[in-house]
Formats: structure tokens, sequence, C-alpha cells
């Protein structure tokens, strides 16, 4: 069975390049055996990730994501059953979303501002769903 998990969470510290990397690099090399694929969104501020796949593994994942030092305040978005996936071509994509153009942020949100905190689930995946379609991801790792 598929699901799809939707979480944010803040960084205990605004994520330098070596971060990044080091969890993009640690998500690319893991997911594959697990069948895991999705999308890392992120800001100074805090991380947004879709992760999809069979329901053990991603909850495997989800678990140690908010045990992971590196995030707090992880806050779980939306989990549900999909019937495919929305974001199968990345072993995990990213994307930096203080790069978007503030109309399209306002499409999706109450203020021109990126904060999966302040937005519905549903309205977070259509966001990071129209970036996939703009072809808005910094880097692919794909599968």
């Amino acid at each position: 069975m598929l699901v799809t998990c939707l979480y944010a969470s803040r960084p205990h510290a605004p994520p330098a390049d070596g971060m990044l990397r080091e969890i993009l690099e640690k998500s690319r090399k893991n997911n594959p055996p697990s069948g895991v694929t999705g999308l890392l969104g992120y800001t100074e501020n805090v991380f947004v990730q879709v992760l999809e796949g069979g329901r053990d593994e991603v909850c495997r994942l989800f678990n140690t994501i908010v045990s992971d030092e590196r995030h707090h305040n992880v806050r779980l978005l939306a989990f549900n059953e999909i019937s495919e996936r929305q974001f199968g071509a990345w072993m995990m994509g990213q994307v930096n979303v203080e790069t978007i153009n503030p109309a399209l942020l306002i499409k999706y949100s109450e203020h021109p501002v990126f904060d999966p905190f302040a937005m519905t689930g549903t309205a977070t995946m259509a966001l990071l769903r129209e970036l996939v379609d703009a072809g808005a991801i910094a880097s692919r790792g794909k599968n």
C-alpha cells in the first residue's frame, strides 16, 4: 500500500549548504532500497517534505526525522493512502522555497510568505505539485 506523508519542521539553525547536501545525499542513498521518493522544500527557517512509499517505510522514516536533532517543531500536515506517486521521479528532489514568486504563494496562503504551519496540508501539497509542474526543482536526484 502506497502512502504520502507531508510534514513541516523548523531547523535548529539556518540550513547551510553542507547540511542540505548531507540530508539530500543520505536520502538519495537510503531511499532507493526502501522505495521512498519525495521532495524537500526549504527556507532559512522551515523545512517541508513529502515522502511517498510503502506505509511501513514512510512511517519508519518519518519517526527518524522526528527524532533528528536538526529538526524541531515537526508537524504532520497530511498522511494519506494514495493510488499513485506524485513525486515518483525523485529519490529526493529539492526546491528553495524562498525563490518562489510571491504571486504563486498568495494563491495558496493568506500572505505571500511560505509558511506551511499556517497553510492547510492540501494547499501545501498543491503548491509543491505546481512547483514540480513548473520545473522549479533545483536538484532532481532522479531514480
